[in-house]
């Protein structure tokens, strides 16, 4: 006995189906997008606060003063987990104390100089990580869309076996969509290794975070930090008693007295003004990829060990390398810039692969000109919003809503667009 199901129910599926695939589209394309302005996250925050105090160092005296400072200003709070300072850098910089409540500039001399406001800049990374939805499950939508386009990076490559003998073959204008094609598997070529690269660093980064939430599940007691303390240092054990505010400033002397050809990143304080408490100081190595050592103290500032990204297993040390080759923070100003075309390169990969699509459904007869202007809407909408978000960050202050006004104005030139074409195909 076979089902009969009318024609137009038929359409409607085949319509949802394309929609959906619209969808992955959509949110490849906005993830490479937003990746690709990340590259530049550290100077998006002097583009957006550029007031704030700058320094080339700042001595272990003052970093001390500026911990000491903000832990007072917390008094009768909630005591903060974890306690992160920003050490200024060729990249950024400026000195930055960041607790779970509260991120203020150091001025030189350790006073406190004012809020970080750089509110913008974390909202394009926050896209890029977690597309603005809570966390976990954000970042394993982006981690699904990493394994994504590395499946389509190397399904490309097997479904055309003449791709890299035509790499250098080019129709840039032909009408029944071969040139907008030669151009689809060129840049695909092109920029093979880097996709395959970003592709494969976006997915082990989003999708180390729900295999982390599920390992602590079953035996950590969903301590997901536990799971990761094997491959970046244990935590310790809590003690919630009182105590005084840790060394810093003890600690930073040993690393620059030890180690003076690292470049010191962070220092961090984990469960400050307790017991319980010690320090971590993240040093940069010169010429690699990991993006640095974390050397442990007592709250006294005495050392005690280092973590292993630098010399441990190789699973260490790979892993702390994944984010240094996603963003590419490595090799300064000239590996940011080749990123940038890089990253232009993919996301214009992601927008031709969809029209590519879209082409050979309208050939085949099935005329989509709602999906078509739909996707014309998130091409030029999205760097349209993220532009007037931007200026609304200028204009409005540090307090605006950027991931609500992104949306919904993504939304709104989504839908005006697919509604133009609709018009437009039946007038």
């Amino acid at each position: 006995m076979s089902v009969i199901i009318e024609p137009a129910t038929v359409k409607k599926s085949l319509s949802a189906h394309a929609a959906i695939g619209l969808i992955a589209g959509a949110l490849l394309y906005i993830v490479s997008l937003t990746g690709t302005v990340a590259v530049f996250y550290q100077e998006l925050q002097r583009v957006e606060q550029p007031n704030a105090p700058e320094m080339e160092s700042i001595a272990p005296e003052a970093v001390q003063r500026g911990v000491e400072a903000v832990l007072a200003s917390e008094a009768g709070q909630p005591t903060t987990t974890h306690l992160y300072v920003h050490l200024p850098n060729k990249e950024l910089p400026r000195a930055v104390v960041t607790t779970d409540t509260q991120a203020v500039y150091l001025a030189q001399d350790g006073t406190l100089a004012g809020p970080e406001e750089i509110a913008w800049s974390d909202f394009v990374v926050k896209l890029h990580y977690t597309l603005n939805l809570p966390v976990l499950v954000g970042i394993t939508i982006v981690g699904i869309l990493g394994v994504m386009m590395l499946a389509l990076a190397v399904s490309g490559i097997v479904a055309h076996p003449r791709i890299f003998r035509d790499a250098f073959r080019l129709r840039t204008r032909n009408s029944n969509g071969v040139g907008l094609a030669d151009w689809h598997n060129r840049l695909s070529v092109w920029t093979l290794p880097f996709s395959v690269a970003i592709a494969l660093t976006g997915a082990l980064i989003g999708l180390a975070s729900i295999t982390a939430y599920g390992v602590a599940a079953d035996d950590y007691q969903g301590d997901a930090e536990a799971v990761y303390g094997p491959i970046f240092g244990e935590e310790g054990e809590a003690d919630p008693r009182p105590a005084p505010v840790p060394d810093v400033a003890a600690a930073l002397a040993h690393m620059a007295g030890s180690y003076p050809e690292l470049t010191l990143t962070y220092a961090i304080l984990h469960d400050p003004m307790t017991k319980g408490q010690h320090i971590q100081i993240v040093g940069e190595h010169q010429r690699r990829l990991i993006f640095g050592e974390y050397y442990a103290f007592r709250a006294d500032g005495t050392f005690e060990h280092t973590a292993g990204l630098a010399d441990g297993d190789w699973g260490q040390q790979a892993a702390a390398s994944t984010y240094q080759l996603h963003f590419g923070t490595f090799g300064g100003l000239p590996v940011k810039l080749a990123y940038l075309i890089f990253g232009i390169a993919l996301t214009a990969i992601c927008a031709t692969g969809t029209y590519i699509w879209l082409g050979k459904r309208r050939r085949r007869g099935m005329e989509e000109p709602g999906l078509r202007g739909a996707w014309h809407g998130v091409i030029i909408g999205t760097p349209l919003v993220l532009t007037i978000t931007l200026l609304a960050r200028l204009l409005f202050g540090n307090g605006f809503p950027f991931a609500i006004v992104f949306w919904i104005g993504l939304l709104i030139t989504v839908f005006a667009f697919a509604e133009i074409m609709k018009r437009k195909a039946g007038g």
